[in-house]
């Protein structure tokens, strides 16, 4: 089992790229059911207010470190083989590792038009990929009939791997509850990757992305989306972290 840092009660993967898709491809091989949080500063601090979807990252197959605060939180702990697992990164490699492996994809989220124009570039990019369905769901829960949609087209696609493009923490409470109604092995929450990846939404540049910036490039990009996100947030989270580092140090005293 991949070891997990404990950031502010909420257990974070100690993962790379690498060992991430590692991990990914052997629950596909075995048939293992499961979901993945791909997670940063933002769910981490919903997770404060919300205990049950504090539960639901914490019981995830893999909840990777989206955010560097997650890697220097890892770092900090002794993981020092923890880099980012940003959710377009991970997607596009296991896109690539598919193209030579038996892998199915379907895709489920985004605005109208994403999660198809998204199978559609990708499948540009990997032309060897399998694709085998999206779904655009609406901005509010299912009703029965479209659950009941749902389920015909995953069932008759047989995805290994169901692609989640919601917001969090919306898209991780999804995958919690459709795990079991849905014949998909891997369910993964990479929200804004299925906006950049079809090319809807600019990324942060490379070094911003590294150096823990990429939240002040999106901020600058949709400000009134953003603004409250961040402004409550990100000065909260440093505190938070602040005091749990505080306390680690007594009780190591």
């Amino acid at each position: 089992m991949t070891d997990r840092v404990n950031v502010l009660g909420v257990g974070i993967s100690a993962l790379n790229l690498q060992s991430a898709l590692a991990e990914i491809a052997g629950a596909i091989a075995l048939r293992r059911k499961g979901y993945i949080c791909v997670t940063g500063v933002h769910g981490v601090m919903e997770a404060q207010s919300d205990e049950a979807f504090r539960v639901i990252l914490n019981k995830a197959f893999l909840c990777t470190p989206d955010g560097m605060p997650m890697v220097w939180m890892g770092k900090m702990n002794g993981q020092s083989q923890m880099s980012r697992v940003y959710g377009p990164d991970l997607m596009v490699d296991i896109c690539a590792w598919s193209e030579t492996t038996p892998c199915r994809h379907f895709f489920f989220g985004g605005a109208p038009g994403v999660a198809e124009l998204l199978a559609e570039k990708l499948k540009t990019r990997f032309p060897k990929m399998q694709i085998v369905g999206t779904f655009t769901p609406p901005f509010r829960r299912l009703n029965p009939e479209e659950e009941k949609d749902l389920q015909e087209k995953v069932r008759a696609a047989q995805p290994d791997i169901l692609w989640v493009g919601l917001s969090t923490p919306k898209q991780e409470k999804f995958m919690a509850e459709y795990l079991p109604k849905l014949d998909a092995t891997i369910m993964i929450g990479v929200g804004a990757a299925f906006d950049f990846l079809s090319g809807r939404v600019r990324q942060a540049p490379r070094w911003m992305q590294r150096s823990g910036l990429e939240w002040l490039y999106r901020l600058c990009s949709e400000p009134r989306r953003l603004a409250g996100r961040y402004f409550k947030n990100n000065p909260l989270f440093v505190a938070k972290i602040a005091a749990q580092l505080s306390g680690l140090k007594k009780y190591s005293l």
